[in-house]
C-alpha cells in the first residue's frame, strides 16, 4: 500500500499501479478501485489537510503531476472530450508494446501505436473552475493551510516565469474592468449547467476577438488561479455554480500552452471546419497557457453545502441541536455588537440579524421561501461613503462570501451583472451575478447620484430587482434567456428608501453621534478582535440558518384567527403580503434564538418589532432623487 508522500506526490504511480494489475480490461474495476483508494485515504482523520491547496500554494511550487486540492466555483462547462483511455506503445529498439493507461493525463508517451486492438477511446467533462466570488479573508486564512512541498522538488519556470505569471493575476482586475465594461470579446469556456451546448453558430453582431486571456472571474478585482478541472464520471452530477473541494492530478505540461503561446492566431491557426467543429478563437480559449490556468483531473470531489471553515464541509448534522442550545445567549451578544455598530438603534439591529441568517430553504412554484432582503435607510448622509464602507467591511468579517456594489451611474451603466454567452469563443462570459449560494451581496446606493440610466444601466436595475424578489438570474443567451435560481442576501445601504424592491425597509434612527464616523466605527469593532470572539459570531450565524423549522397545526390555527382579527376593525390595516412577512420575521426570530418551531411569544414579538418598524417607514424616492 502507497505511503501517504507516495499517493500525494505521485497518484499516477497509484493508478499505473491499479491499472497494471488488472492489464487495464475493461469492466475490470480498475477505474472504482482507484477512486475508492483516494477516497478512502482523503477520509482519514486530517489526511485533506496533508494535501497542497491551489488556492493558497503558488503553482511552481507545486509538483507536476502530484495530488492537489482546490476550493472552487463552476464558472463554466465545456462539451465532452474524447481522450486516449488506454493505448499501446512500440520500443523502436525492441519492438516490444507495453500497455499504457491514458487517464488523468493531458498528453501520451511517444511511440503510440494507432493500430493497436487494444486502444480504448473514452470520454471526460471539463470544467472551468475559479476561485469562489466574494470569499473572505477569514475564510482564507482558516481554510488554505500551507503545506510545505517535498524538499526533493526545485520549482520550475517552463514556458513562462511564475513573475510573467503574477504579472497576468495582477492584470486581471484591469482585464476584468475591461471585460465588464468593454464590448464581450474576451475568450472564455462555454456552456451552462443543464443545456451543455446551445446555439454554436455565432449571432451575426459577433466577431472573433484578438483580445488577451482573461481569467473571467464573476467579480471586478478578484485574484487566484483559475482551473481546468477534467471530469472522467457522473459529470452530469454538478451544475454550474456549484462550489466544490476538487482533488485532482495536477497537470502543467508545457506542451499544453503550445496552442495559446501562438500570437498569430488570424493566420497560423486557422483551423479547417471539415476538420474540426472548433474554431480559432476556441481553440485558444479552451487551451490557455497551462503555467496560467492549469489542468486537474479530479480523483475526488466534494460538492460543499457552504464554505464556512468553522462547520463541517457537508453540515452539522445531528451536533445541530445540541449548538442551537447555545444560541440564545450568543445572539444577545450579536445584538449588542450589531446595536453598537448601527449608532444605537436597537430594532435596525435586530433586523440586521434576522437578515444575516435568512436563507432560501424551499420553493414552491416559482416564489423561493426563506429570503429576506434588508433595506437598512437613513444612513449618515454627511459621512455615507465613509459610514457604509466601514459597515460592509466589519460585516465582511463576519461572513463567508460577500461583494460591494456601489450604485454609482458608471456602475451602473457599464458593469455586467447577469453573465452572457460568446458564441465567438464557445464561452459564459461572468458576470458579478454569477455568485455562489448564501453570498452576501451589499448594495451600497448612497453613491448613486443624479443622472440618466441607460439601456445597460436599466438591464442591471432589473437584474438586481429580479435576485431581490425571485432569487433568480437569467443569463443572456442571445437567442434566448435561460433562469438559474439563486441565494444571495442582499442588503441594501441608502440614505431615503431605495429605488429597488426590498423584502423590509427598516430607517436608521442613530442614537449616537460621532464627528468621526471611521474612528468610532474603528473602536466598535476592536471589541471584536479577539479571533475566539469573531468565530464564535461566524459560527452562531451559520448555525442559525441551517437549523430546520417547523409550524405545529396548533400554531397555525392561532395565527389564521390573529389574522383575521386584526382584520376585523380596518381590513386595509394588513394584507396577505404583510401577513407573509409577520411569518417570515416570526420564523427567522425563533432560528435566532435556537428555537426549531414557532411559539405564540415569538409570533407577538414579530408582531411587535414589525409594529415599530412599520412607524418608520419612508416613502420610496425615484431614481433621479424625486418623491414619486
Amino acid at each position: 500500500m502507497p505511503s501517504t508522500r507516495d499517493w500525494i506526490d505521485n497518484p499516477l504511480g497509484v493508478v499505473e499501479e491499479v491499472f497494471g494489475s488488472a492489464q487495464g480490461r475493461p469492466g475490470s474495476g480498475w477505474e472504482a478501485e482507484v477512486t475508492d483508494f483516494f477516497k478512502t485515504q482523503l477520509r482519514e482523520k486530517e489526511a485533506h489537510t496533508l494535501v497542497p491547496s491551489l488556492n493558497d500554494v503558488p503553482l511552481h511550487y507545486l509538483r507536476p503531476n502530484s495530488l492537489v486540492r482546490f476550493r472552487c466555483l463552476v464558472q463554466d462547462m465545456f462539451d465532452p472530450e474524447f481522450y486516449m483511455g488506454a493505448y499501446e506503445t512500440v520500443d523502436p529498439a525492441t519492438e516490444a508494446k507495453l500497455l499504457r493507461c491514458g487517464k488523468y493525463k493531458d498528453v501520451t508517451e511517444c511511440g503510440v501505436d494507432l493500430d493497436s486492438a487494444n486502444m480504448v477511446t473514452a470520454e471526460r467533462q471539463t470544467f472551468y473552475c475559479v476561485p469562489i466570488p466574494g470569499e473572505s479573508p477569514w475564510v482564507k486564512e482558516i481554510s488554505y493551510s500551507r503545506v510545505v512541498p517535498s524538499t526533493s522538488y526545485v520549482p520550475s519556470r517552463q514556458k513562462r516565469s511564475y513573475e510573467e505569471d503574477d504579472d497576468d493575476m495582477d492584470t486581471q482586475p484591469q482585464r476584468q474592468r475591461d471585460t465588464h465594461t468593454g464590448p464581450q470579446t474576451a475568450p472564455e469556456p462555454q456552456g451552462n449547467g443543464d443545456c451543455k451546448r446551445q446555439e454554436t453558430e455565432a449571432p451575426s453582431g459577433q466577431k472573433a476577438s484578438n483580445s488577451p486571456l482573461d481569467l473571467n472571474f464573476p467579480l471586478p478585482g478578484e485574484k487566484g488561479p483559475a482551473c481546468l478541472v477534467k471530469v472522467y464520471e457522473n459529470w452530469d452530477s454538478f451544475k454550474l455554480n456549484d462550489i466544490l473541494e476538487v482533488y485532482g492530478v495536477l497537470s502543467v505540461n508545457p506542451a499544453l500552452s503550445a496552442l495559446a503561446d501562438n500570437k498569430d492566431t488570424s493566420s497560423s491557426l486557422i483551423v479547417d471546419p471539415a476538420e474540426s467543429m472548433e474554431t480559432a478563437e476556441e481553440l485558444r480559449v479552451h487551451s490557455p497557457p497551462a503555467s496560467l490556468v492549469p489542468r486537474l483531473h479530479l480523483l475526488h470531489a466534494r460538492r460543499l453545502v457552504h464554505n464556512n471553515p468553522l462547520l463541517p464541509p457537508a453540515g452539522l448534522g445531528d451536533s445541530t441541536a445540541l449548538l442551537a442550545s447555545t444560541l440564545s445567549e450568543m445572539a444577545s451578544e450579536l445584538l449588542a455588537y450589531f446595536t453598537r455598530l448601527l449608532l444605537g438603534d436597537v430594532l435596525a439591529a435586530e433586523y440586521l440579524l434576522l437578515h444575516l441568517i435568512s436563507n432560501v430553504y424551499a420553493r414552491r412554484d416559482v416564489l423561493p421561501l426563506g429570503k429576506f432582503t434588508l433595506n437598512l435607510s437613513g444612513c449618515p448622509s454627511t459621512a455615507a461613503p465613509a459610514y457604509t464602507e466601514q459597515l460592509y467591511q466589519i460585516l465582511q468579517q463576519l461572513v463567508p462570501c460577500s461583494y460591494r456594489l456601489s450604485m454609482t451611474l458608471q456602475n451602473m451603466n457599464q458593469l455586467r451583472m447577469v453573465p452572457k454567452k460568446d458564441y465567438v469563443a464557445n464561452r459564459l462570459v461572468s458576470g458579478v451575478l454569477q455568485l455562489a449560494s448564501n453570498t452576501t451581496l451589499y448594495l451600497d446606493e448612497t453613491q448613486l447620484e443624479q443622472g440618466q440610466l441607460d439601456t445597460t444601466g436599466v438591464r442591471n436595475i432589473t437584474a438586481l430587482g429580479n435576485v431581490i424578489s425571485w432569487q433568480k438570474v437569467d443569463y443572456d443567451f442571445n437567442y434566448h434567456q435561460m433562469e438559474f435560481p439563486s441565494n444571495i442576501n442582499v442588503l441594501i445601504a441608502s440614505e431615503g428608501r431605495s429605488l429597488l424592491p426590498s423584502d423590509c425597509q427598516v430607517h436608521l434612527q442613530p442614537q449616537v453621534t460621532s464627528p468621526n464616523m471611521e474612528e468610532y466605527l474603528g473602536s466598535v469593532h476592536t471589541v471584536l478582535q479577539p479571533s475566539s470572539q469573531l468565530n464564535k459570531f461566524r459560527l452562531y450565524l451559520a448555525v442559525a440558518r441551517t437549523l430546520d423549522y417547523s409550524i405545529s397545526e396548533e400554531v397555525t390555527k392561532a395565527v389564521e384567527d390573529d389574522f383575521v382579527d386584526m382584520r376585523k376593525d380596518d381590513p386595509q390595516s394588513i394584507s396577505a403580503e404583510d401577513l407573509h412577512r409577520l411569518l417570515v420575521v416570526a420564523r427567522l426570530l425563533s432560528l435566532s434564538l435556537g428555537q426549531t418551531a414557532l411559539s405564540r411569544d415569538a409570533w407577538m414579538r414579530a408582531k411587535h418589532i414589525e409594529t415599530l418598524r412599520r412607524s418608520r417607514s419612508e416613502p420610496r424616492r425615484c431614481v433621479n432623487g424625486n418623491e414619486p
